[in-house]
């Protein structure tokens, strides 16, 4: 990192955007620049010709997508390829459809602007919701509308690319994402976009480096332009000099050596050099990762996110849907535990309803929007109950901050379990309730809280953020989110002193679980069970068996006495320098 650093510091070449998918890649720049499409109100003579015309560019539609659908599920599997199937269920929309005909019919103007116009009414309420899971999704309507306007001018789709180019772009759909993936592009670069993208989601499926949100790479990248794109830290140098390129081009080659290698750990124990054992699980979006997890031999998971169930399809799935995707998780990792979290809705996580709050972060989100809608959350806790047939799952509560959201949470679940019972279906109780604890005030109140949950998950990303009174992803700020922070380590052990007091198991599920630099101080502070991304499992495993339980410990106790980030930070660089194997070293130099 130091190097890093070193380097960024010297460059004046780089692109600056959000990690969306990690990985390296050095290649050659193509622009991706979408066909600008112009539509006139022309009258027209024959209506019914021009109903045809846009029926049959419907149906062209129609087919493309279930083209790119066929190749989603190919390469993706089946949950993932459900972002193509939401859009032809648009295409198959009886209300929007019949609109456009009837102003077609009436105004005898033609079908490509009519189109273009009403589509351009949701787009634009869509773009300026306070909701980013909103915005990204009329990326998806743009989408539609083009290809239905495309094909009503009888245009062909440009999507052939020289293979193994770097695609710059202002955004992608994810049609474009799955097509140039096809044409084995390294890696995508966006001006616009999030994380909660559709480009972004299908890149990390596809296992392709992706940077969004740089705001003005089209505008600093020319055609064929080197690059060097580091999905790991959001990087694009453009043109690099030789020592970028030195300097890259040895981290991608130990970057390769280093994931041979860590292949080498999947059947052996994450386990101190003293005996200490650690359970590594998985957190998991969707299904289709679970071959993943299971081949990197994770414990089990640790987190299933639900809300990405309806950021998928953009609805939430009905009761007896949500039972078999909850069947099919548990079977397949059985008999290991999988942990599925109840519908995070709201704050930065995908939203439902589109109304205006002030500070959604701190508004109805997590638990208390659930409380809040007791419909959406029955369907969801009767499908767990319905699914747990293997008894192997365990569900926790997002975003808890009184004791009154557990005991509620626990009457609806019985209420839910006589309902059932009632209906003659079957169900089992589920092995264990558990809480996240991201809020400081459910942090202070840890040991209360032992006493009405199983176990704990901390969620490190909100609970720094809210520990610090930072948004870390404002960049006037974002310097001030410091996992290494010395109040954060006093909150983080007090939470696991109280749930070892408490009796109840204690997990990390955030970002900091998967930091390799943490991994000594959370094995110092008492953590035995962590949960990160599938393709971290390994390199935490290296790192957890190149110390020993006993040295952790002494720099936890050395680390909660200090009074800044920084002292905390050298105090670990010397710890690994003084403790950790030399492969070890090695490997986190690269990361």
């Amino acid at each position: 990192m130091k190097r890093l650093r070193e380097i960024l510091k010297i460059a004046t070449n780089n692109v600056v955007g959000i990690p969306a998918a990690p990985g390296m890649v050095i290649g050659r720049a193509h622009i991706f620049h979408k066909e600008l499409i112009t539509v006139s109100d022309d009258p027209i003579d024959n209506v019914d010709e021009a109903l045809g015309y846009f029926r049959d560019a419907v149906e062209k539609s129609k087919k493309e997508l279930h083209k790119i659908f066929l190749l989603a599920k190919e390469k993706m599997g089946e949950e993932r390829a459900e972002i193509f199937s939401a859009q032809l269920m648009i295409l198959d929309d009886p209300v929007l459809l019949n609109q456009i005909e009837v102003k077609i019919k009436y105004e005898k103007k033609l079908p490509e602007f009519i189109v273009q116009r009403e589509m351009n009414i949701f787009l634009e309420m869509m773009r300026h919701s306070t909701d980013s899971y909103f915005r990204e999704r009329a990326n998806d309507i743009d989408d539609i509308k083009n290809r239905i306007i495309r094909n009503l001018q009888k245009k062909r789709l440009q999507s052939k690319v020289t293979p193994g180019v770097i695609i710059v772009s202002e955004s992608l759909t994810p049609a474009d994402t799955l097509l140039f993936a096809k044409w084995d592009a390294k890696a995508f670069v966006t001006d616009r976009g999030g994380l909660t993208s559709h480009a972004a989601i299908l890149a990390r499926s596809l296992d392709i480096p992706a940077i969004v949100g740089t705001h003005n790479g089209t505008h600093r990248i020319n055609q064929d332009d080197l690059l060097i794109v580091d999905g790991f830290h959001g990087y694009v140098f453009v043109n690099p000099d030789e020592e970028q390129l030195r300097y890259f081009t040895e981290k991608i080659h130990k970057l390769q050596e280093i994931n041979i290698e860590l292949q080498e750990l999947k059947d052996l124990p994450a386990e101190t050099t003293d005996g200490r054992k650690i359970s590594i699980f998985a957190n998991v979006d969707v299904t289709g990762e679970i071959d993943l997890v299971l081949a990197n031999n994770a414990s089990g998971i640790g987190l299933f996110r639900t809300e990405q169930l309806i950021e998928e399809t953009g609805e939430i799935p009905d009761e007896d849907e949500q039972r078999d995707v909850y069947y099919n998780l548990s079977t397949r990792v059985y008999p290991r535990p999988v942990t599925i979290r109840v519908f995070d809705i709201g704050g930065d996580k995908v939203k439902i309803f589109d109304f205006p709050e002030a500070n959604p972060f701190l508004g109805l989100r997590g638990i208390r929007f659930l409380l809040d809608n007791t419909n959406i959350f029955k369907t969801q806790l009767r499908a767990l109950l319905r699914a747990n047939t293997n008894n192997n799952i365990h569900v926790m509560i997002p975003m808890v901050s009184t004791i009154e959201e557990v005991k509620e949470t626990k009457r609806l679940i019985k209420e839910c379990a006589h309902e059932l019972k009632a209906e003659k279906k079957e169900f089992h109780k589920f092995s264990k309730l558990g809480v996240m604890i991201e809020i400081p005030s459910a942090a202070v109140m840890a040991r209360k809280f032992a006493k009405e949950s199983d176990f704990f998950s901390i969620g490190t990303n909100d609970l720094i953020q809210y520990l610090m009174a930072v948004d870390r992803g404002n960049d006037a700020v974002s310097k001030l989110y410091q996992e290494f922070h010395p109040a954060v380590l006093q909150t983080l052990e007090h939470i696991i002193q109280s749930a070892h007091e408490g009796g109840v198991d204690v997990s990390m599920c955030g970002e900091m679980a998967a930091d390799n630099l943490a991994i000594p101080v959370l094995v110092g502070l008492g953590l035995t069970s962590i949960s990160a991304s599938p393709a971290a499992i390994h390199s935490l495993k290296r790192t957890i068996r190149s110390i020993s339980y006993a040295s952790a410990k002494e720099l936890a106790e050395h680390c909660l006495a200090m009074n800044s980030s920084e002292d905390v930070t050298k105090a670990v660089a010397d710890y690994f320098e003084k403790h950790a194997v030399p492969r070890t070293r090695t490997i986190l130099k690269f990361f």
